[in-house]
């Protein structure tokens, strides 16, 4: 084993955000794409999880003319390493399934809310929004 390794895999901190608003109703995305974007600077692991309407966030195709393109922000996050997870009742239930047509930017997964509890034990921080 590798000692160096084992230490700067111990030091590594998580936060989770949970976000329950949708884009464009509040500033909840905003400052969540801060918040994490500061954490993955600062060598954190960030998990993110969408929740009610917060699924429509990673939606492909928006163009919002008078925002902030929330998605294309998501997109970085994701770039940079977060783990971005919808759930997939709230997902269906807004006309987002898991089929051919897959509604989202790559790198979300359509998931259980049954991951939420795992992501809160293992962080160092967790945030809802």
């Amino acid at each position: 084993m590798n000692i160096c390794k084992i230490m700067e895999e111990s030091a590594s901190k998580t936060l989770t955000l949970i976000l329950t608003e949708g884009p464009y109703r509040s500033q909840h995305a905003d400052i969540a794409y801060k918040i994490a974007s500061s954490a993955l600077k600062n060598n954190y692991n960030v998990n993110m999880f969408l929740y009610m309407d917060a699924t429509h966030i990673p939606r492909k195709g928006q163009n919002p003319h008078s925002f902030p393109n929330v998605l294309e922000k998501i997109r970085k996050l994701v770039k940079n390493g977060a783990d971005i997870r919808a759930c997939v009742r709230c997902a269906t239930a807004r006309g987002y399934a898991c089929d051919a047509k897959f509604p989202y930017i790559k790198g979300i997964t359509i998931t259980s809310v049954y991951d939420i509890p795992d992501w809160i034990k293992e962080s160092d921080k967790v945030i809802s929004l």
